[in-house]
C-alpha cells in the first residue's frame, strides 16, 4: 500500500506504540486519526505530531457505532487502514482473579476491538481493499506467571485475526497480527507516564517500524503474523 495520501485510524494513539506509529506514518504522508481516553493528553499529542484527535474509550461498547461514524467524517469518508492498538492488562495469579479483572480487560482487548473492526470493515469491503493490523503480544503465543487474564485476551486476538484473514482475504483486505515482546511504554503503569527505554526491552520505534513495513508491502502480498523480540545484548 502506498502510505502517502492514505487515511489511517489508530486506537490508543496518544502514547506508546500508537503514538510512535502515528508519527512514522504522518512523516510518510498519511492522514492519521488517533483515539484516546484522556482528552488533554490526546489533544496535546495530536497537535505535537500532526494527527487528528478523537476522544474515544473503546471499552464503552455502546459508543462504538457513533464514534466509528465520527472517525469516517474526520477522515473525509475513507479509511484505508485500522490499527487496533488500544489495550490494557491486569496480572493476578490464579486464585486472585476476579470477574472484574476479566471483564475490564476483555471489554477493551477483545470486545471493543471486535466491535470497532466490525463497524470499520463494512466500507472496506465495499471499496474492495484495506488493512487491519491487530497489536497482539508474545503473550498471544505463550502464557506466563500472572498472565491468565492478559494472555487469554491476546490469545483471543490471535484467533480473531486468523478468522478475519480467512473471511476478508477474498475482498483484498489484509489482516496482520503484530506481536511485540515487552516494550518500554506506559502500559500497565497506573499514572500512565511513559517509562524510559530499557536496554533489554524494545522501544516503540521497532514496533512502529514493523507496522509501517507490513503496510508498505505492495497489495499483492501480506504478512499474516510477525513477532518482534529485543536482542537482549547484555
Amino acid at each position: 500500500m502506498g502510505i502517502k495520501g492514505s487515511n489511517i485510524l489508530i486506537t490508543g494513539g496518544s502514547s506508546g506504540i500508537g503514538k510512535e506509529t502515528a508519527k512514522q506514518l504522518i512523516a510518510l504522508g498519511a492522514k492519521v486519526l488517533i483515539t484516546g481516553r484522556d482528552e488533554e493528553k490526546l489533544n496535546k499529542v495530536a497537535q505535537e505530531i500532526g494527527a487528528i484527535p478523537l476522544l474515544f474509550d473503546i471499552s464503552d461498547l455502546k459508543s462504538i457505532p457513533a464514534k466509528s461514524r465520527e472517525a469516517f467524517i474526520l477522515l473525509e469518508g475513507r479509511i484505508d487502514t485500522l490499527i487496533n492498538n488500544a489495550g490494557i492488562g491486569v496480572f493476578p495469579r490464579l486464585g486472585e482473579i476476579t470477574i472484574e479483572n476479566l471483564e475490564s480487560v476483555y471489554r477493551t482487548n477483545v470486545f471493543g476491538l471486535t466491535m470497532l473492526t466490525q463497524e470499520i470493515i463494512k466500507p472496506l469491503i465495499t471499496q474492495g481493499y484495506g488493512n487491519i493490523i491487530n497489536i497482539g503480544s508474545t503473550a498471544a503465543l505463550k502464557g506466563f506467571d500472572r498472565g491468565s487474564v492478559y494472555a487469554a485476551s491476546k490469545f483471543a486476538v490471535r484467533g480473531l485475526t486468523q478468522s478475519w484473514q480467512s473471511e476478508l482475504r477474498k475482498y483484498n483486505i489484509r489482516v496482520t497480527l503484530v506481536n511485540p515482546s515487552e516494550v518500554t511504554t506506559a502500559f500497565a503503569v497506573e499514572d500512565r507516564v511513559e517509562r524510559e527505554e530499557e536496554i533489554k526491552k524494545l522501544g516503540t520505534e521497532e514496533i512502529a517500524h514493523t507496522i509501517v513495513s507490513t503496510l508498505q508491502m505492495r497489495d499483492k502480498g501480506f504478512v499474516p503474523e510477525v513477532t518482534v523480540w529485543a536482542t537482549n545484548p547484555f
